[in-house]
């Protein structure tokens, strides 16, 4: 008898949750048709609540994507750095092999390249602190912008 007690219930409470579920689907659809009939689309509140979670979602992707893209930039920075000075190396040595006297031009070419990357830097960092006050990692200072600027 205390088994049919359990399942009587248990069943009671599946129906309660039934009809709740129920009273909700026609709420849901009675607000659904009120704001359709008060609001004219682009500002049902239903679906202005659709439009922010789907923007929040996009937001969560959008600086997944920075994330990446910060990561790709950096690294492409570091390699060509790493190939100019490479490169550079390559030049005086085989110079010097052949006699021919070093100029300063990679010298030249490795300054001019980190002249324009800390420009692009100071520049950016400087928006940036104008806005927040804060100084920062420079990846972390693009990424702000970027999303903030959205």
């Amino acid at each position: 008898m205390s088994h049919h007690h359990h399942h009587q219930a248990v069943d009671n409470l599946i129906n309660i949750f039934t009809k709740a579920s129920h009273d909700l689907t026609v709420v849901h659809y009675k607000l659904e048709k009120e704001f359709q009939q008060i609001y004219p689309d682009n500002a049902n509140p239903m679906k202005l609540i659709q439009r922010i979670e789907k923007l929040q979602e996009d937001v969560s992707v959008l600086k997944d994507q920075c994330r990446e893209l910060l990561s790709a930039k950096q690294d492409l920075i570091d390699k060509a750095k790493t190939t100019l000075v490479g490169n550079w190396n390559l030049v005086q040595k085989m110079n010097a092999s052949l006699g021919i006297p070093t100029s300063n031009d990679g010298d030249d070419a490795l300054a001019d390249f980190n002249q324009v990357i800390n420009e692009w830097t100071t520049q950016l960092r400087t928006r940036t602190e104008a806005e927040d006050g804060d100084t920062e990692d420079i990846n972390n200072i693009l990424f702000s912008a970027i999303v903030h600027r959205s």
